[in-house]
């Protein structure tokens, strides 16, 4: 596999050949990647599989004209041709005035800090086969599941690099590990399934198999002879499991792309209160070994720690270079490029801070209610905020987790939602996007 070095040879390369064959600006990304995956069933190994790839995105410009084209084979001829074809694609687009690469003067310039991303991902299809035996053979030993659909474990490690016409050129290496297990209970008509599963950018620092598999067995038989409840206004608690999903949906209403086309529920709210003032929103690029963190952005930007949301309040918006220039202010870092096509955005680790009450007293205090652990469909408007989605999970009932429920949903509407929010105190870093227990009161069940 490349180097991060012979990886940003190749992004630099076809910038110089676009340069040279007459495009204005350009820059690329070169990604590289290799994975192995092994699963098993009901002790027996189902399937191994092995996958390497090497692609090539370029993108020009011809004055404000742009056009975006991507290969995976590297081949000399095969990359004038790219160059040739990229070019005349973009002398043949409509022109966008806020096209371009990023603000020269605001590229990253130095080393790029190290965030301890790449652990080799160098263990054997026999250790995945084993950690996955493990994950399954925890689950099924759970009194009560009847099933199995499966466990697998995986790795891979990627490298990727960014160049661009006017000076920048860096790339990093990161690897991937995880672990799964999903399983059923029950019989007939009544099985119920359900998973557990776990990634980190270390092996060393991937759960024990058992506890993945114990979980999974758990939260499946947890799940048996579910209830259906009547409608009404309740309390909702999103459990960690789901919560980061509300998280999710600020992301998308304050997305540069978003704002420009005047798509986002949240359009006049920068500087504004948005949740209760209890909640804080942080992103965090250069946590050492952060499943979203990265040591530059999508256009070669320094990335760095910020709250998008203090004490309630909408600090920013998430923007690359070309939406920031459509509102008149400057790029946030938040570009995230991929082999085709322009740039989005995307946050690092990004959190909810957590609040200061457990949350077995947020539930404490709730006489009817419904704990969410799944959230089905994406019923979620990002024009008025209104929000249904299909949800189970357990009732609460006396300040107690009762009985499980399913075939309900859930509706609001996102700006009523974020101010009615209490976090509990029980955050924990386990995915790219974290949130602690969620408490929403006021929120429409759906049920019989």
């Amino acid at each position: 596999m490349l180097t991060t070095e012979q990886a940003c040879e190749r992004a630099a390369d076809i910038v110089a050949r676009a340069r040279k064959a007459g495009a204005d600006a350009a820059d690329a990304v070169f990604a590289a990647d290799r994975a192995l995956s092994v699963s098993v069933r009901m002790g027996s190994l189902e399937d191994v599989e092995r996958a390497e790839s090497e692609e090539l995105g370029l993108r020009v410009f011809a004055g404000r004209r742009s056009a975006s084209v991507s290969t995976s084979d590297l081949s000399d001829s095969a990359l004038d041709a790219l160059v040739e074809r990229a070019l005349a694609m973009a002398k043949e687009a409509p022109e966008d005035q806020w096209a371009g690469l990023a603000p020269q003067d605001r590229l990253l310039h130095g080393q790029p800090p190290l965030l301890d991303l790449d652990d080799g991902a160098n263990d054997s299809p026999e250790t995945l086969r084993a950690r996955a035996l493990a994950a399954e053979d925890a689950a099924r030993a759970v009194p009560g599941v009847t099933n199995s659909e499966g466990g697998s474990a995986s790795l891979s490690r990627a490298v990727m690099a960014i160049a661009t016409s006017h000076g920048f050129a860096a790339g990093y290496a990161q690897t991937s590990h995880g672990l799964s297990a999903s399983v059923l209970a029950g019989s007939g008509g009544g099985m119920e399934r359900d998973y557990a599963h776990h990634s980190a950018r270390h092996a060393a620092l991937l759960e024990a198999p058992e506890a993945i598999g114990r979980l999974a067995g758990e939260r499946a038989v947890a799940r048996l002879n579910p209830q259906k409840i009547s409608s009404g206004a309740t309390p909702v608690v999103f459990d960690r499991r789901v919560s980061s999903s509300i998280i999710g949906h600020l992301l998308g209403a304050i997305a540069g792309a978003s704002v420009t086309r005047k798509t986002s529920f949240l359009l006049d709210a920068l500087g504004t209160q948005v949740f209760a003032r209890n909640v804080t929103i942080c992103d965090d690029p250069h946590r050492p070994r952060g499943l979203r963190s990265r040591p530059f952005d999508g256009e070669g930007l320094p990335v760095q720690a910020m709250k998008i949301v203090d004490s309630g309040m909408l600090e920013t918006w998430l923007l690359d270079s070309a939406s920031a220039r459509q509102l008149g202010l400057e790029p946030t870092g938040h570009a995230s490029r991929g082999i085709g096509g322009a740039p989005g955005v995307a946050p690092g680790n990004l959190y909810m801070q957590a609040g200061s009450i457990p949350p077995e007293t947020l539930i404490g205090e709730i006489d009817y209610g419904v704990l969410v652990t799944e959230l089905i469909g994406q019923g979620v408007n990002g024009i008025t905020g209104d929000y249904s989605r299909g949800a189970a999970g357990f009732l609460i009932e006396k300040g107690e987790i009762t009985r499980p429920v399913s075939e309900i949903t859930i509706a609001g509407n996102l700006k009523d939602m974020f101010r009615a929010l209490t976090p509990a105190n029980d955050l924990e870093f386990r995915y790219g996007i974290n949130a602690p227990t969620l408490r929403i009161d006021g929120m429409t069940i759906a049920g019989d």
